[in-house]
């Protein structure tokens, strides 16, 4: 591969090719040599020009991941046929039913040795995706009557924390039943704040990628 490529391709080409691999062996089982090999001569030292860990690839990776999820976000909340309710319920099924899920749960990082991936996750649910996203659509939602809430900040925290961090089975290697057991307690958390977003369809979601996870880690 040739040394003198602008270094946007180099990097789209390293993650690329670590993205197909994580996919392939699942993240855990993929070496910076695995990924080398995927690079047509590309150096290890080029590699570790753009990233100091195979850790650094992944959040690269997720970061991708993360800004497709973004958009679809943005294009829910900037919706005007849907309450704030509404939103929220088509934010819950969206995510889950995207097909992308099916690889992330593929590539079945383990969060729980992973504290850096972990925090980043975290950061990025407090301070971006919480107040950007769901933190507008509470308050919509507070406005038209759909959700009734003095503290839309803290919901919008809470709700994301708890879907996207304690329902999530890479995070805790969650069992099938547990994750199951999770999601029920969610729902009943949820209805307990008037927000009747979840049904059966998610729940099976939930379980199948569980299930992929736990195929794949």
């Amino acid at each position: 591969m040739a040394r003198n490529k602008h270094p946007e391709e180099t990097v789209n080409l390293i993650l690329d090719a670590a993205f197909r691999l994580f996919i392939e062996k699942g993240y855990e089982h993929t070496s910076i040599q695995d990924i080398i090999g995927q690079l047509g001569g590309l150096s290890k030292g080029a590699i570790y020009h753009h990233f100091k860990s195979k850790e650094d690839i992944l959040i690269a990776v997720t970061d991708r991941i993360t800004a497709s999820s973004n958009q679809m976000l943005a294009v829910i909340r900037d919706r005007q046929d849907l309450n704030g309710k509404e939103k929220l319920k088509t934010i819950f099924k969206e995510s889950i039913c995207r097909p992308v899920q099916n690889d992330i749960f593929t590539v079945a990082p383990a969060f729980y040795s992973n504290p850096k991936l972990l925090f980043s996750l975290m950061q990025d649910t407090i301070k971006n995706v919480a107040p950007d996203y769901i933190q507008p659509i509470i308050r919509q939602g507070i406005a038209d009557g759909s959700i009734k809430t003095e503290y839309p900040e803290q919901l919008s925290e809470l709700i994301l924390l708890a879907a996207n961090v304690w329902l999530n089975p890479m995070i805790f290697d969650s069992t099938v039943e547990e994750s199951c057991r999770k999601f029920i307690v969610f729902d009943q958390m949820l209805k307990g704040f008037g927000l009747d977003l979840l049904d059966q369809e998610m729940l099976n979601r939930l379980q199948e990628l569980t299930d992929i996870y736990q195929k794949n880690k």
